[in-house]
């Protein structure tokens, strides 16, 4: 279920964050064309209700693009520099090649083809895909948890928020390709 916007006002307003405006439907569509990605229905819906802003969170409005750059890229570029530095592979790629570059290149095009992750909060991503109800993630290279069922349970778990009247979404979280492989 597609988080409402009710409960998405009273989840930003439970925050200990300041909350600005609502991200607006043009600012939505230009950071997802400059950016490359869509937002989960959820991460919209919370979005859409109000933006948090300062501290960790990501500054969607007034952010400095390279640092959002940077921030979109870093689950991938921690992965890249575990196979590099850290000998991290995963049976799926089939057999490591002997040279890092070689594995670094098969890497790459291996990550080419998993969802997009969506900075939430520090170093916590939602999936960029077209769902409700997703987990959320702590990444860390490939130290990955899930850090929330979904958004809602994420947000109550990271912020110790009171219990809510809605439900917080599925117990088991759904598998998100490649990213849930790690937990």
């Amino acid at each position: 279920m597609t988080l409402s916007a009710a409960t998405a006002r009273e989840l930003l307003a439970a925050l200990p964050a300041q909350v600005a405006d609502p991200l607006t439907a043009a600012e939505f569509t230009g950071l997802q064309q400059r950016f490359g990605f869509v937002f989960n229905p959820d991460h919209r819906a919370l979005l859409a209700a109000g933006l948090p802003v300062g501290g960790r969170w990501p500054d969607w409005r007034d952010g400095d693009p390279d640092q959002l750059r940077d921030r979109l890229a870093a689950p991938v570029d921690g992965v890249l520099f575990d196979v590099q530095e850290n000998g991290f592979w995963l049976p799926a790629w089939g057999d490591r090649p002997s040279r890092t570059a070689f594995a670094l290149s098969v890497a790459r095009r291996m990550l080419e083809q998993t969802p997009q992750l969506v900075p939430v909060y520090g170093h916590r991503y939602a999936p960029a895909l077209p769902e409700t109800d997703l987990p959320v993630f702590s990444v860390v290279q490939t130290d990955v948890i899930v850090y929330g069922d979904t958004l809602p349970a994420y947000l109550h778990h990271e912020f110790d928020l009171p219990p809510g009247d809605q439900p917080l979404g599925p117990t088991t979280p759904k598998q998100i390709p490649f990213w849930s492989d790690l937990t």
